[in-house]
């Protein structure tokens, strides 16, 4: 039990750094909520006592016989103050309302823009761990989700200071009184947090299980599936998959609400009889002439609001406690921090390339593995040339293209720009000059302008540039097929979109690399939905197109690795052979072979 409750203790420090968050989300939003809700919370006191004042009056009319008219003008006074303070409190409940619908507008929107701009910050290699993947998804929910907790904070606010005014004119009748509704309280506040903590645990635990759910809800209903679910009779498997995970979390939900049930139905059974033996005191308080009759209502309605406030305000904290146990992951995706970054005192990107990449003893391991994919590597792409890499998967073709992009570092060994570590150069800079299309390009669902333009978006007014580029990547047949032609949408996420094949969406991939107008550019296997003369032609462009650049690209077709003026042959993570087609064809060698085997398919 001990644990849970220091658990829940920590867990309150992700409030400040939660408040702060909220604070510069909107500030004046926030100023205003909050001193509407300090005189939306002093009303019922004063309402309570401005009633008692009336009924003092009219009991001592009553008593000592006292014509109604000369007593009017006061209670015309104070019936006056009570509808003007009920006035002030329903005017400060809607402006509540209003600044609470605000701010979370303001909110939902900050946080989500930071989760998103914080994401896209982190390192590569976190998106290829799947513990990342869990944490992300739920930063991005508490993002949204922990909007609740907000509002109840707001609420607490509230609760707190009408409940120190109602205890403090309890207080000065009886301190008795006061004690009495506390500690019948805190059992009940108690036995919430507990479960609060039980609840938080059962959907940490359970957050694997909701990204399968996840995954197999989008894989029954994606058009990219839809093919091999029908012809491989895949439905009822991928529905029962989905029926027996999502049982197992409905059972155990099912058991911790029973449980809750129960134990905080009897506990609430005791702040019931506090107020109660409270409210029975008062009344005998009364009938032996220690209180006034306004007294009495005054009382009654304090102790009614104080034990409604005192309950409230533990199931606030509760709620509290249990949303910032769910915020540890938000806090903690928003203090992870990028091992990948630049200099402070980073240099611009060489401009032009004078003398090229090279790799000096670069071994590369992968975080997580202990398989060198990179094994000791030396190799050099001169500036103004053009390589291929070829090899079987998994040899290392694709992470010497993300060590070149700095999208990792090497494990050990340097790579050298121009002569200087790339680890010198400024990141972003040193992106701006390199233009790189892999073959898992993204194909976005927007227009295809935008589709284009997101190679470099300060270009995406620029329609000279745009078409250019769909000219060299021969996407400009595709989209001028399309009815609004550049303005077209693409995909069918949203009305109006059309969809391309998949040599189609390559062409406008392609695109983007070439709207880069970079010194260096790289197709790491991007033509492998074209058939051979399409790729053959892409190719055969951008031999052109990179005339005077620094180019690199990776294909499994030899018909198209031989136009490379260097052929590097990857095995093992290291150089197996290099050189020209024709001097790697009368070597005899691993090259040789694996393009004869190809060959042999066309003949």
């Amino acid at each position: 039990m001990a644990a849970p409750w220091r658990d829940r203790l920590r867990a309150l420090k992700n409030i400040p750094p939660v408040l702060g968050i909220v604070w510069r989300s909107g500030r004046a939003v926030v100023f205003f909520g909050l001193f509407y809700r300090v005189i939306a919370a002093l009303i019922p006191v004063s309402t309570a006592y401005v009633a008692k004042l009336i009924i003092d009056n009219i009991t001592a009319i009553v008593r000592h016989a006292t014509t109604f008219n000369a007593s009017a003008n006061h209670l015309w006074w104070l019936a006056a103050l009570e509808f003007t303070l009920a006035v002030v409190g329903n005017l400060a409940g809607r402006l509540i309302d209003y600044y609470d619908a605000v701010l979370a507008d303001r909110y939902t929107r900050h946080v989500s823009i930071e989760v998103m701009r914080h994401a896209s910050q982190l390192d590569l290699q976190a998106y290829e761990d799947p513990v990342f993947y869990d944490r992300l998804e739920r930063a991005r929910v508490q993002a949204t989700d922990r909007l609740g907790m907000i509002q109840s904070m707001g609420r607490l606010f509230q609760q707190v200071i009408t409940t120190l005014s109602l205890s403090a004119a309890i207080l000065w009748f009886s301190p008795w009184l006061l004690l009495l509704l506390f500690v019948c309280l805190v059992p009940a506040f108690l036995g919430e947090s507990h479960f609060a903590f039980l609840n938080y645990a059962k959907n940490f635990r359970q957050t694997p299980a909701k990204r399968q759910l996840d995954y197999l809800r989008q894989l029954g209903g994606s058009k990219e599936a839809a093919k091999e679910l029908k012809l491989f009779g895949l439905s009822g498997y991928l529905t029962d998959r989905f029926t027996r995970i999502s049982n197992a979390i409905f059972d155990e939900n099912l058991a911790l609400f029973r449980r809750r049930l129960w134990a905080v139905s009897l506990l609430s059974l005791l702040s019931t009889a506090g107020y109660y033996g409270a409210y029975v005191w008062v009344i005998y308080e009364t009938a032996i002439g220690v209180y006034t009759i306004g007294t009495l209502s005054f009382l009654t309605q304090s102790i009614l609001n104080a034990s409604s406030n005192i309950s409230q305000i533990f199931s606030t904290l509760s709620s509290i406690a249990d949303q910032a146990l769910f915020l540890t992951d938000l806090l903690a995706f928003f203090e992870m921090r990028p091992s990948v970054t630049s200099k402070p005192d980073a240099i611009p990107a060489p401009r032009p390339i004078r003398y090229g990449f090279e790799f000096q003893d670069v071994t590369f391991v992968y975080p997580g593995s202990t398989r060198e994919v990179l094994h000791h590597l030396n190799f050099k792409l001169e500036a103004g040339e053009r390589i291929a890499l070829i090899g079987q998967n998994g040899q290392g073709k694709t992470t010497i293209v993300k060590l070149m992009t700095r999208l990792y570092d090497p494990t050990s060994g340097v790579i050298l720009l121009d002569g200087v570590d790339l680890r010198d150069y400024n990141m972003e800079d040193l992106c701006s000059q390199i233009g790189v299309i892999f073959q898992d390009f993204m194909r976005y669902e927007m227009t295809a302008r935008e589709n284009i333009g997101m190679g470099r978006v300060e270009f995406l007014p620029d329609m000279r540039r745009i078409k250019e580029a769909a000219e060299k990547s021969m996407a400009a047949d595709v989209i001028n097929r399309l009815q609004n032609k550049y303005e077209q949408m693409l995909g069918r996420r949203f009305e109006g979109g059309v969809d391309l094949s998949g040599g189609e969406w390559q062409k406008v991939a392609l695109a983007r690399a070439y709207l880069r107008e970079a010194q260096v550019l790289i197709l790491d296997e991007p033509t492998a939905a074209l058939d051979a003369r399409a790729e053959y032609e892409v190719f055969r462009r951008f031999n052109d197109l990179t005339e005077g650049k620094t180019a690199l690209f990776i294909s499994h077709r030899f018909s198209t690795v031989r136009m490379a003026e260097r052929i590097i042959v990857l095995e093992n993570g290291s150089i197996a052979e290099e050189g020209s087609h024709d001097r790697l064809m009368m070597r005899g060698g691993r090259y040789a072979e694996m393009f004869e085997l190809q060959a042999s398919s066309y003949r």
